[in-house]
């Protein structure tokens, strides 16, 4: 079974002025999960992978965003259904939402903590992503081949 979030899992956190609340990041399960979407993506060949790591930018919309370059739409489809796969088999979870499929150039997977996004090589250079945020800790992860 695929684990819930409930608000019962979110936790109060401290800030100067007020109290923020945050989802609890369970990190073990989240690296695993990372882990398992890089294999996904590792399958399927996906190149320029880059983990960025945004645990500590309150005003991110989640823990990690894995990135990654398919040479064309083809391939972009077969990387997100090899990690689905993937995160299904090693880490137990399954996307909350999947968008970008029906023309394949940028797909974004969702799975709370983590935010999967699968680019064709000329959208991933315009929209930039691991440059979002200068603060967030960027990981390169070799290409396989």
């Amino acid at each position: 079974s695929f684990p819930t979030r409930r608000s019962s899992d979110l936790k109060p956190i401290l800030n100067e002025s007020s109290i923020i609340y945050s989802p609890i990041f369970y990190m073990e399960e989240t690296q695993l999960l990372v882990n398992s979407i890089i294999d996904g993506i590792q399958e399927k060949k996906g190149r320029g992978i880059v983990t960025v790591d945004l645990r500590h930018i309150i005003t991110a919309p989640c823990a990690y965003f894995v990135i990654c370059t398919a040479a064309n739409p083809l391939q972009v489809d077969a990387i997100a259904d090899s990690v689905e796969e993937f995160a299904r088999k090693q880490a137990h979870e399954k996307p909350a939402n999947i968008a970008g499929r029906q023309n394949a150039e940028w797909v974004a997977m969702d799975y709370g903590t983590v935010m999967v996004h699968i680019f064709v090589p000329e959208a991933r250079e315009h929209y930039d992503l691991e440059n979002l945020w200068d603060d967030a800790e960027l990981t390169e992860v070799a290409d396989l081949d």
